[in-house]
């Protein structure tokens, strides 16, 4: 079985601050976003791709997703991408 599921994290060089949203295709959602065809994230270009997981549920990914967006989440995404962060931020 393939894991059909990705939530991903975008770091914007514009504004320094991640978006966080989940898909079924990455490639073609991070190509919308680069675009601008998101509102969301339109007025914040560049993007990039700073990290993504797959999982077989989309019940297990929005959930993870949702975990993200909250306080703790994003504590915790500053410490597992710390040293990813430095780098982008010299960008």
């Amino acid at each position: 079985m393939k894991p059909n599921y990705c939530v991903y994290i975008l770091y914007s060089l514009k504004d320094k601050l991640l978006y966080i949203g989940y898909t079924t295709n990455l490639e073609k959602r991070y190509d919308a976003h680069s675009k601008g065809y998101s509102e969301a994230t339109a007025p914040r270009r560049p993007l990039i791709l700073l990290f993504c997981e797959y999982y077989l549920s989309m019940k297990d990914a929005k959930r993870r997703e949702g975990y993200f967006k909250t306080t703790a989440g994003k504590k915790a995404l500053k410490i597992m991408l710390h040293d990813s962060l430095i780098e982008v931020s010299k960008l």
